[in-house]
């Protein structure tokens, strides 16, 4: 329609804009929240690794007096754990955060389709 001049597209072409834009960015948010999970899972299994060696070791130690390179060992493992922890929890804020972000974008789409303003 031309008013003036001034042309607007279709409300229906709109529509079809805004869909393609939406599913694009709802599978950028799965991909990055699979992205997240798989190292997550990485991480968690060298966790248990670490803290089985860990535990060993200390059994190991109150039992049997070893090395120094033991207890040396024990050290690293020791902030090896800690800093999976920390890592694991900032892991698991991403992929609340990125819910968030679907959820959000969701319901913007659930609103943008039924026509009420989404403000």
């Amino acid at each position: 329609m031309s008013i003036f001049g001034f042309r607007t597209r279709s409300a229906e072409r709109d529509a079809a804009t805004d869909a393609g834009r939406f599913d694009r960015l709802s599978r950028l948010l799965g991909e990055l929240t699979q992205e997240i999970s798989i190292e997550k899972a990485g991480l968690e299994n060298r966790y248990r690794s670490a803290a089985a060696d860990a535990a060993f070791l200390v059994d190991a130690i109150e039992n049997d007096g070893v090395s120094d390179r033991s207890r040396d060992r024990v050290e690293e493992l020791t902030a090896a754990i800690l800093r999976c922890e920390k890592r694991l929890d900032l892991l698991s804020r991403q992929v609340s955060v990125l819910s968030g972000f679907r959820q959000g974008l969701a319901d913007f789409v659930a609103q943008s389709r039924t026509g009420n303003d989404p403000r």
